[in-house]
């Protein structure tokens, strides 16, 4: 009988990498609060998830033509969840970043990435508990 690591750990493995993804852009935000006509992004979860249920969630094949280019494996696809969030009050240099959403998302995504941990951590411990036969 083969063990199959996808149907074993479900989908807190995706989990982990859509919110070290996320992390990423929330990061990137915050980073450019300052910068003139920087519009904020964040990723949709649910449009993620349903980019990949329906299969859609193949990753971009991009060809690098030329060593300037960027490698695109870290990117993630625009359609599958990357959006443009829609300030409540953009500011007037035109940066639609408002630092305490970003630094409220932030922490709420780390909880997040925590809970995926935590819950991929027992998986990994039941499926040790199932080998050793204890």
């Amino acid at each position: 009988m083969s063990l199959s690591f996808d149907r074993a750990l479900g989908l807190h493995e995706k989990a982990l990498s859509f919110r070290a993804d996320r992390a990423e852009v929330l990061a990137n935000n915050i980073a450019n609060a300052d910068t003139p006509n920087y519009k904020a992004r964040d990723l949709d979860f649910a449009a993620v998830l349903d980019s990949q249920q329906s299969g859609g969630g193949e990753p971009f094949k991009a060809q690098r033509t030329h060593s300037g280019h960027l490698a695109m494996e870290s990117l993630i696809d625009q359609a599958a969840g990357l959006r443009y969030r829609i300030a409540a009050q953009p500011s007037i240099d035109g940066n639609s970043v408002d630092t305490q959403v970003e630094q409220a998302k932030y922490a709420q995504n780390s909880i997040d990435f925590q809970a995926s941990f935590t819950f991929l951590n027992s998986k990994f411990k039941g499926l040790m508990t199932a080998i050793r036969g204890d």
